[in-house]
C-alpha cells in the first residue's frame, strides 16, 4: 500500500493524491459506491465497472458474516471472486450495524453479543473475529471494531464509548499483524476516531489514533443526526491531527454539498448510501439541483433525465423515468440509481480536476449553492 499527495489547493484544506492497494490503484479525492450484501442494489458488475472509476467499492462485514457466511465467501476467493469484482474494495467491521441494532445488542469490554436481524440467533463479534471475518472476505482496505456512539449522548458514554474503542483497536492490530494474509495479498487495517461532538474527545482520540501510525486513517461517528456544522467542525479538528501523508476516510458522509465541504477540509476518502437509497424513492442528483421525480411537473417533461449525467439519463426522459417510478417498475431503480452514483462519482473526480488546476475553493463555493437547489 502506498499514498502519495500529488498537489494541494492553495486555498484550503483540499488535495489530490493516489492510494495505491492489492487490486489497483485509487485517485483522490474518491467516494465508494456502498455494495453492503456485496451488491451495489439495482447495478449489475459490469455497469457497476464501466461508472466506478476510480475503481472501489464497499461491503459490509456484519451482513455477510451473517449471510452467506465468511468461510463460504472465503471458499470463493473472498468477496472479489464471489461477485466477480477485480478492483478495490473496502469492507466494514460491523460497527455500525450493532449500533443500528440498539434493541438487539449488548455491549462488554469482550465485545457485542447480538441477535440476528435475519433468524435470530445470537452471535458475539469481538474484535479479533470481526478482524477474521475481514480476513476471509479479503477487502482491500478492512476496518477496526469500534463502537458508534449516539447522537446526541451524554459526555461520560462518550468518553468510554472512545476508550473501548480505543482498546478494541489494539486487539484488532494484535490480531491481524499475527496472522498471515489468507488470500495471499496484504490488507490495510484502519483505525476510527471517535468521540462524539465534543472537540476535547475528538483531539484526544484523533492524537491516539495518530500515534498508532497506520497506513490509512477514518473518521466514524459523524452523519448520524448531529448538525452540518458540527460534523465540519469535528472534521476540521481531526484533519488537523491526523498525519497529512495518511489518507483519511470519512465513513458514512454523505450529501454532495457535505462531500465537497469535507474534501476542502482535507477528506481523501467517502462513501454513504444516500445516492443508491434516494434512488430507489426517486430523488435524483444533478449540478442543477435536485429532483424528485415523482413530483407532477415532471409528468410531460420530454427532456432528458441529465443531459451531463449518465449514458442511461442522456437516453431517458424524466416523463419515461417517472413512469416507471410511479408504477414501480424494477427499471427504475437501475436507471435512478445509475444516474446518483455517476452523478457522485463525477462531482469526486471534477473536485480533483479543479484541485489539479487550481480552481477548487471558487468552484466548490458555487456547486455547494446549486447543489441544494429544489427543482
Amino acid at each position: 500500500m502506498g499514498f502519495e499527495i500529488v498537489k494541494k489547493d492553495e486555498k484550503s484544506s483540499a488535495r489530490a493524491g493516489s492510494l495505491t492497494t492489492a487490486h489497483g490503484v485509487i485517485p483522490t479525492p474518491v467516494f465508494m459506491p456502498v455494495g453492503t450484501q456485496a451488491t451495489v442494489k439495482g447495478v449489475e458488475q459490469g455497469m457497476l465497472e464501466e461508472i466506478t472509476n476510480p475503481p472501489v467499492i464497499l461491503a459490509n462485514t456484519y451482513h455477510l458474516y451473517l449471510r452467506p457466511g465468511h468461510k463460504l465467501i472465503s471458499e470463493a476467493g473472498g468477496v472479489h471472486g464471489f461477485m466477480n469484482w477485480d478492483r478495490a474494495l473496502l469492507t466494514d467491521s460491523g460497527g455500525y450495524q450493532v449500533y443500528s441494532l440498539s434493541q438487539m445488542r449488548k455491549i462488554s469490554e469482550e465485545g457485542v453479543s447480538f441477535q440476528s436481524h435475519v433468524d435470530g440467533s445470537k452471535h458475539l463479534l469481538t474484535p479479533e473475529f470481526a478482524t477474521e471475518v475481514q480476513h476471509h472476505l479479503g477487502a482491500d482496505i478492512i476496518m477496526a471494531f469500534d463502537e458508534c456512539p449516539p447522537y446526541p449522548c451524554g459526555k461520560a458514554y462518550a468518553v468510554e464509548s472512545m476508550h473501548l474503542t480505543h482498546r478494541w483497536l489494539d486487539r484488532c492490530v494484535a490480531y491481524h499483524n499475527s496472522t498471515e494474509p489468507v488470500h495471499g495479498y496484504p490488507q490495510i487495517l484502519a483505525p476510527i476516531v471517535q468521540g462524539s461532538t465534543y472537540p476535547e474527545l475528538r483531539k484526544q482520540s484523533a492524537e491516539s489514533i495518530a500515534s498508532r501510525d497506520l497506513s490509512l486513517n477514518a473518521i466514524g461517528g459523524l452523519s448520524v443526526g448531529e448538525p452540518a456544522e458540527d460534523m465540519y467542525a469535528m472534521t476540521d479538528l481531526v484533519c488537523q491531527i491526523l498525519p497529512e501523508d495518511k489518507p483519511r476516510y470519512l465513513m458514512g458522509v454523505g450529501t454532495p454539498q457535505n462531500i465537497l465541504e469535507c474534501i476542502a477540509l482535507g477528506i481523501d476518502m467517502f462513501d454513504c448510501v444516500l445516492p443508491s437509497r434516494n434512488a430507489r424513492h426517486g430523488i435524483l442528483y444533478t449540478m442543477d439541483g435536485v429532483i424528485n421525480i415523482r413530483n407532477e411537473k415532471w409528468k410531460r417533461d420530454f427532456g432528458a433525465i441529465d443531459p451531463a449525467g449518465s449514458a442511461l439519463s442522456r437516453k431517458y426522459s424524466k416523463a419515461y423515468l417517472r413512469h416507471l417510478v410511479m408504477s414501480k417498475e424494477l427499471l427504475a431503480s437501475t436507471i435512478s440509481t445509475i444516474h446518483n452514483l455517476t452523478f457522485y462519482l463525477e462531482l469526486v473526480r471534477e473536485a480533483r480536476r479543479r484541485i489539479l488546476d487550481g480552481s477548487f475553493t471558487e468552484w466548490k463555493a458555487q456547486a455547494v449553492k446549486q447543489l441544494s437547489v429544489r427543482l
